[in-house]
């Protein structure tokens, strides 16, 4: 099964939603979907935002959707890798400093954050 073959199956058989539907749900029209659909889209910078925002709107697994490899739902770490990438890809630059900041954290600098955290959790709302 090719990628666009698996979209139509996302759409059509796991979420049971008609191209409108599923549109709506993405923020494009069903002449999208039907060009997705049907692999009418030329270029990959057409191609990969629409299949990273399937992936995070509906949970689905990215290496699925994309090369057909493991279960079709996404767990947790897909999750956390389709939030990641949807940041990276914004344009707001303030939270792309804090996840490269972040990504920067070493063990000692990572407890710091988990005590902050931990004690925002506690603070009265």
């Amino acid at each position: 099964m090719d990628i666009y073959e698996r979209i139509k199956h996302v759409r059509k058989d796991h979420l049971g939603l008609s191209q409108s539907k599923f549109g709506e749900r993405l923020g494009v029209s069903r002449d999208m979907i039907n060009n997705i659909e049907n692999n009418r889209l030329a270029r990959p910078d057409q191609k990969e935002p629409i299949y990273k925002l399937i992936c995070k709107e509906f949970g689905i697994s990215y290496k699925w959707l994309i090369h057909g490899i493991g279960e079709m739902d996404a767990d947790d770490s897909n999750e956390a890798q389709a939030i990641v990438d949807s940041i990276m890809t914004s344009d707001d630059d303030f939270a792309k400093s804090v996840i490269v900041a972040f990504a920067k954290l070493g063990e000692d600098e990572w407890k710091t954050v988990k005590k902050i955290v931990d004690e925002i959790k506690k603070s009265p709302d």
